[in-house]
Parts: structure tokens; sequence; C-alpha cells
């Protein structure tokens, strides 16, 4: 096999896209409702992924359906609390609407000590959250891509594993998902951090894991293969109120959050080459999002494999061209688009393979802009935030949406410091006027074929707990923070609480 050009271009490599030219672009599902057929009248675009964006919004509602169903349970209890009898039947209440086990002690009340409300809410939703993650959504509507399986086309590009590093704002909740509609299969990493300003040394790390996984195991391919690590930048901003509206961490200005985000990127690929010889090579990929549209900016390199903060495609603009086209039209205009912004031919073979996955998010993309359309009319109706909690400790990627969760991913609170306080703060401004405390969800992930794994997850996370009441000692005093701890072996399986107060020493005893 011949070694891939700079950026996995290859010659003569197949072109996916043209190999289905001849296929009708996919109609509206018989199920679909009216009021999306009538949204999208006259109005679609032919790249609009029909099948995807209805399953979407499904889970969309069902997230939503769940959630929301939390206050008027608790509203239609709390008068009820000083009856006698109360405790058994808001217990099952609670299990019978909201499919939730809350401690019978949490309902416990008398006339000088009334219900906790605010804990009551805060258990709720987290307990709410926990429940969807163990749902287990189909995560892989986005497998195949014009009938090829993704993970072979990412190859074929170029690149094995795909890290993906997006803002901790919530409205990025659903960045693989709904937005880039990338397969959870060629994601081998997704953190979240405050201003997407990710830690080098921990993404070096990452690649290390994968590129040592390929050496012994030769997943997800052999390590002799031409391809590479890609790591990718997610910053975003707001077409609608980019002074207030953008991305807290940097001051809502999204030329400097790109800026931020570029040499991040920049001094992570310098790491890689640093640490691990000029041999050892890593691609980065810089994207921006506006939250208001879903729509995004893909910051295509150029020829020398760089970006620039002013250099991108607008989707947006895009989608606007290509409304009007045929389909295998729109995938042409997508190419020639790409092409233009790194400043090469379309047919250009050493940018050929970023060229390629660029297209390939865009059209990606251009189904959720569709989608957001065709729902929305086009903008979400909360520029801002509405959050309903924080996840803190390891990403929690099994439920995704819009505005559900700011997730800021850290080991200790000294680390992320900023990223917490940030969530907080939001989250505070959207629950404290509601008389609600802002919950807060400790994860960490474990690996249950190492012994002592479980312990040692559950004592980090009662520290990280610990430490973040502390931090915000006033706002727990007052009622208005409420921190759950949680571990989990691996993906897939349930979310285990941990006890705050059992001591680390005979949680060690007992496993």
């Amino acid at each position: 096999m011949k070694p891939h050009a700079p950026y996995g271009a290859r010659r003569g490599a197949a072109r996916p896209w043209r190999a289905y030219a001849a296929e009708a672009a996919p109609s509206w599902p018989a199920s679909l409702p009216a009021t999306l057929a009538v949204a999208n009248a006259g109005a679609r675009h032919p790249l609009a992924d029909d099948g995807i964006s209805l399953e979407l919004r499904r889970r969309a509602d069902e997230i939503d359906a769940a959630f929301n169903l939390i206050e008027p349970t608790l509203r239609g209890l709390a008068p009820l609390q000083f009856d006698a009898g109360f405790v058994p039947v808001a217990v099952e209440t609670v299990r019978g609407r909201l499919g939730l086990d809350v401690p019978p002690d949490m309902f416990a009340a008398a006339w000088t000590t009334p219900l906790d409300m605010r804990a009551l809410h805060a258990r709720c939703v987290l307990g709410t959250f926990c429940r969807l993650v163990t749902r287990a959504f189909d995560r892989g509507l986005a497998r195949l891509s014009d009938g090829e399986p993704a993970a072979d086309l990412i190859r074929r590009w170029g690149f094995h594993a795909l890290d993906i590093t997006p803002c901790a704002d919530g409205r990025l909740s659903g960045v693989v998902d709904f937005i880039l509609r990338v397969p959870p299969a060629i994601v081998a990493f997704r953190e979240s951090h405050a201003g997407a300003m990710f830690d080098v040394g921990e993404s070096v790390r990452h690649w290390e894991q994968v590129e040592l996984r390929r050496w012994r195991d030769g997943v997800p391919n052999q390590p002799d293969a031409p391809t590479r690590f890609l790591k990718i930048g997610v910053y975003h901003f707001s077409s609608v109120d980019p002074g207030h509206q953008g991305c807290a961490a940097h001051g809502s200005d999204g030329v400097r959050a790109a800026a931020a985000l570029l040499e991040r990127l920049e001094q992570f690929a310098a790491a890689v080459r640093l640490t691990q010889g000029d041999a050892a090579d890593a691609a980065t990929l810089l994207i921006g999002v506006d939250t208001d549209t879903d729509a995004v900016r893909v910051h295509v390199p150029n020829a020398a494999g760089w970006m620039s903060v002013d250099r991108y495609v607008d989707n947006l603009a895009l989608y606007g061209r290509t409304q009007s086209l045929a389909r295998e039209a729109a995938k042409d205009a997508i190419r020639a688009a790409v092409a233009d912004c790194a400043g090469v031919a379309d047919d250009d073979a050493t940018t050929e393979g970023m060229r390629w996955l660029c297209g390939y998010v865009l059209k990606n993309n251009i189904g959720q802009i569709d989608a957001v359309r065709a729902w929305h009319g086009g903008r979400y109706d909360d520029a801002g935030h509405t959050e309903r909690l924080i996840v803190v400790g390891d990403p929690v990627d099994d439920v995704q949406l819009r505005n559900l969760a700011f997730q800021a991913q850290m080991n200790t609170v000294e680390e992320a410091a900023s990223d917490l306080d940030v969530g907080i703060r939001i989250l505070r401004g959207l629950h404290e006027p509601r008389g609600l405390a802002v919950p807060v969800l400790v994860h960490f992930r474990y690996d249950a074929r190492i012994p002592g794994a479980q312990a040692q997850a559950q004592v980090r996370a009662r520290r990280l707990s610990g430490a973040i009441l502390a931090r915000h000692a006033a706002l727990a005093a007052r009622g208005l923070l409420h921190v759950q701890a949680v571990v989990r072996a691996g993906n897939g399986t349930a979310l285990a609480d941990v006890d705050p107060a059992a001591r680390p020493e005979l949680v060690a005893e007992l496993h």
C-alpha cells in the first residue's frame, strides 16, 4: 500500500458520494408529524437526512418529557406532605411517574420541618439524567454515509480515530450526535472543557493510548496503515446576540475563542512530535458552532496543513447556496467550497483526505441545519442557557441534547476550578430565581477488570464531591447546591450511587 500524502490524501481514493449518484433523495417517512412536513414544504435541502432527523427529534422529545414531568409531580405532592401515610404515597408516585427510587426519608415531613423541595427537585433531576443514561438510546444513527460504514470512510480518508473536545457549554451537549452527526464508534475520546481549553498533556496521553492499541492489537487498524489520529476542537459563538450569548469562558468573543483553541490545537500537534519523534504525527481540525442555528464553520487546513481563524467554510451560507440544487450538485458544491477554502484545486491529491473529511462534516451538519429550520424556524427560541444540571469528572455521552447539561471534565477541583465556576454561575442564574438548587453530578468510570478500581473511583468521586461543596460552601449552606456522586463500570452499565458518608478505608476493605 502506498503511503498517504499529507492529511491522508490518496489519488484515486474511492469517492463514496459520487458512487450513489443515481440514488434518489429520500422522502419524508410516512410517520413524520405533519408540522415537520409543512415547515419544510418546498424548502427541504437535498442533503437533509430525514431518517436521522426524525429519530433525533423523537429522542429529544423523550428526554424533554422526562425532565418536564419532574416539577408537576413534586408540585402535586407538596400540599400533601403533612397528610397521614404521605411517605409511601410519595415514594410510589415518584416511582410510577418518574421511574425513580427516592429514599423514603427525603419525604419525611412535619409541620415544623417541611420537605426540602429544593433537594428533592435536584435529586429527581440527577436521577432522571442517570435513568436516561441507562435507557440505551441508539447513538449509531449516522454509522453509514451514503451506504458506506463511516469508520471505513474515515480510515480511507487517512484517519483512524477522532478525539473531539467541545466547550463545556450546554448548548454543545449534542455536538457529536446532533450537530456533527458522527457515530460514536469512530470517536475515541470526547471531553468538554470551558472554552474547549483542553489539557495538552492529557490529549497526548489519549494519542498514546490509541497508538499503543494499534501496535498491540491492530485496533482500529494496523500500525503500519497510512492513517492518523485526528484531534478536533469545537468552539462556539452566537449569531443572534454575539456580544452576550457567545462563549462565557472567552467573554462572548467568537474570534478570541477560535484563536485560543487554534493555538491549543497547534500546541497539541507540536507536543506529539516533540515527545514521540518527528515520525509521530497527529492531525488537527478547528470547528466553530453557531449555537443559535447549529450551523458549523469548518476551518479547512491549507496544503501545508495550517488553519486560520479567518479562513473557513460557513455552512449556513453554504446551505443557502446549495438548497435549490440537485443532490449530487450540492455535494459537488461542498467539495468545491472546501477546496477553495484550502486554496487548492478540487483534485489536489495532497489534501484530499482532509478535504473529504471536512466535506463529510459539512454534509452531516446540513442535515442538522435543515432539522433546526423544520422544528424551530431556523433558530432556537432559547439563544442562551437552559441546562438542567452540571456533570463533572468523566464525560457522559450516552444522553445528548442541546442545553441538557454543562459538562466539565476534571479529576480535582484545582485542575478545572474555572470550568466548574463557569458552570455553577450559569446554572445558578437559571435556577436560583426559581428557588431551585444547582444539581451537580460527579461521575467517574472504572475498569472492572482491575482489582480495587471500583473502590478507587468511589474515593475519587467522594473527594471531588467534598471539594465542590467546600469551594461553594455558602451556596450549599443555603440549600442552593446539591451534589450527587456516582461511579460506573465502563460504558453501558448502570450508574451506582456513592455513599458520601462511607470512609475510604472501609470502602477499600469491602472491595
